[in-house]
């Protein structure tokens, strides 16, 4: 056997091993194609009207150069929790994911996601906590490489019963997005249990959760409109609570490709991505709303005195995350004085 052939047949086991994501085109330039990872169907609003049309805008500003993959539902093993930690192993790409599904881990991101900090809408929320995390996570987030983060639209509580006061709440078995939306829940009565939303519709077959709190968007993917007849929403702003979401890329990854193919990214990550990424909340909340009063469900809105005694309930959650935040030597006050700065500052964005 040639010297040749055998360095050939010693290096083709790893040729084989290694995905053909990275490639050089006929006119040289870098060509790559990366897999997102996701927890929700692709039935699911974000996916249908922000991560698609965003792998498309990226395709196409590429020239074709760089291509997105897109894998819904957990179709490349694991459990939601650990969709942050594939992205930064590379196990994926890009996942999109919430902070919530992380409880303690990133801190400074959870002053978005006290109660009654946020605003009704996502575009305005999706820009502020696009800002902030740049602002004051940063070092929280270097583990990966952020395209961009986002809030959504005011959360609601979907339930088997009518919720229209705080004693409405009380015992009531509610899954909870974030850690900080479960002591307001508990602080207004109810039974907060944490799970990933894609679990929701089992657990409420099975009574071990009398109804959810989701934004409408995430209703439909999961079926919830039937499964509960209820969905109570806070009026105006600031709202019940909010989750953040990022889109993070594995940073090696990132680092590999082309100043082209980053450029492209980066012109769709940032502020820009986190605009797009508000889209699915904003403009499928009066659609998704819609379909649940067609099949006869009760849309019940609690009056502003009811929000008061909600909100006064609620503080004492936020007092708390301020001094747990000193345990950490974090000025929890600043940010959440940082946090409404920049609600304010995007809240012409509705």
């Amino acid at each position: 056997m040639s010297i040749q052939r055998r360095h050939l047949l010693k290096a083709l086991p790893f040729a084989l091993a290694a995905p053909a994501l990275l490639r050089t085109g006929p006119a040289g330039a870098q060509e790559a194609t990366l897999r997102l990872h996701h927890f929700l169907p692709a039935v699911a609003n974000v996916h249908r009207y922000f991560l698609q049309p965003w792998a498309r805008k990226v395709e196409q500003e590429s020239g074709g150069k760089l291509k997105i993959q897109i894998f819904p539902s957990m179709q490349l093993g694991g459990a939601p929790p650990q969709l942050y930690d594939q992205a930064r192993d590379g196990v994926a790409d890009i996942v999109w994911t919430l902070f919530g599904y992380m409880p303690n881990r990133f801190p400074r991101m959870e002053a978005f996601e006290l109660p009654f900090i946020a605003h009704e809408k996502a575009a305005v929320n999706a820009l502020a906590a696009q800002e902030y995390s740049a602002l004051h996570a940063k070092d929280e987030l270097a583990e990966v490489h952020p395209l961009c983060v986002w809030a959504h639209d005011g959360g609601l509580i979907h339930a088997n019963k009518p919720v229209q006061t705080m004693e409405d709440l009380r015992g009531l078995k509610l899954r909870f997005p974030t850690r900080l939306a479960g002591e307001a829940l508990r602080a207004l009565g109810a039974a907060p249990i944490g799970m990933p939303v894609p679990q929701v519709p089992e657990a409420l077959s099975q009574r071990v959760l009398d109804g959810a709190v989701v934004p409408w968007e995430v209703v439909p993917s999961i079926k919830l409109q039937e499964l509960v007849r209820n969905h109570t929403a806070i009026p105006g702003s600031p709202t019940f609570y909010s989750a953040t979401n990022i889109l993070a890329m594995n940073r090696a990854k990132y680092e590999s490709l082309s100043p082209e193919l980053k450029k492209v990214l980066d012109a769709n990550g940032g502020l820009a991505g986190a605009a797009m990424a508000a889209v699915p909340y904003d403009q499928q909340a009066q659609v998704v709303s819609d379909m649940a009063r067609k099949r006869g469900n009760q849309i019940i809105t609690i009056t502003e005195a009811e929000k008061q005694r909600w909100m006064t309930a609620t503080q004492p959650v936020a007092d708390a995350w301020v001094s747990q935040m000193q345990g950490k030597n974090i000025d929890g006050a600043s940010l959440i004085a940082a946090t409404k700065a920049l609600v304010a500052k995007h809240s012409g964005a509705a």
